[in-house]
């Protein structure tokens, strides 16, 4: 039996606002906003919960001086045409690609995540 029905990601950031709203925007999930938490989330009970960090600081990926901890991998049907949305509505392409079937991007925050194809 599962204690739970679905698990709750929660990525620390320094501006939960701001990431929730780039995540919301990239999913076309609804966000809400409080002064040190945001979250978005779909229509069907999925959230990606972000928590306000002072000290935050971003990931060293590929090195792992400050390990990346955790990375979204974000399916899609078109990778150039995703990654262009995601860089519009604020990520930013990370240098080192090491596949063809993905792309590795950081959000607003510096945090990896990956596109990769359906």
């Amino acid at each position: 039996m599962a204690i739970a029905r679905m698990p709750l990601i929660v990525i620390d950031c320094p501006d939960p606002g701001a990431l929730a709203r780039f995540y919301g925007a990239m999913l076309d999930w609804t966000v809400d906003v409080s002064p040190e938490r945001a979250a978005a989330c779909g229509d069907n009970g999925q959230c990606i919960s972000f928590h306000r960090v002072a000290t935050y600081r971003p990931p060293t990926w590929p090195t792992q001086e400050r390990p990346q901890q955790m990375h979204l991998d974000v399916l899609v049907e078109d990778l150039d045409a995703a990654e262009a949305a995601a860089i519009e509505l604020g990520a930013t392409r990370h240098p080192g690609q090491p596949g063809t079937s993905y792309r590795v991007l950081l959000d607003p925050a510096g945090h990896p995540f990956c596109l990769c194809l359906h």
